[in-house]
């Protein structure tokens, strides 16, 4: 069986009111046309989820809104500044053939490097920008039994390249 793993930075968050906490801080103009971007980008490819695993912060539930996809969000503390090995531990538990997941750097840049088998030659996949997208597969029969070097990237984007 093929599980479908899809990954994604938030986008990019605006700065403007500094009075708020780093958990607070919503996306910027910018951010919010990357957002759509990208969801309109996973809809033509057809990497619809069928969950949605993302951090509790606002900017990750701006780009999940954003993205507008039909499946159901769970919004986890423990996803918030997560390290690639707190992700795993959360997919792991995951349900549904095509999960997304959203969260932050450095972790989600980690997350991806570290489940591929093979890096992309993307000049932009070690860094990591804000709304970058990672489609992977994995052949496995449920989440518990992936694990880091076992994903085949199929797909990765950054904003700027579909606007």
């Amino acid at each position: 069986m093929t599980l479908r793993l899809i990954l994604v930075r938030h986008a990019k968050s605006s700065w403007k009111e500094p009075a708020l906490s780093d958990h607070e801080r919503p996306l910027n103009k910018r951010g919010r046309a990357s957002a759509k971007a990208v969801g309109d980008w996973l809809r033509r490819k057809g990497y619809a989820p069928d969950t949605v695993l993302s951090s509790t912060s606002e900017r990750t539930r701006e780009t999940h809104a954003l993205m507008e996809t039909k499946a159901p969000a769970e919004f986890d503390r423990s996803l918030y500044l997560s390290s690639a090995q707190n992700m795993l531990k959360a997919l792991q538990g995951a349900s549904g053939n095509t999960v997304m997941m959203l969260g932050h750097n450095p972790g989600t840049g980690e997350f991806a490097e570290r489940l591929a088998t093979k890096l992309p030659s993307h000049e932009r996949f070690l860094d990591y920008p804000t709304c970058a997208t990672t489609v992977l597969e994995f052949e496995a029969d449920s989440w518990n039994e992936v694990s880091f070097g076992t994903g085949k990237v199929k797909a990765f984007v950054i904003p700027r390249e579909l606007t």
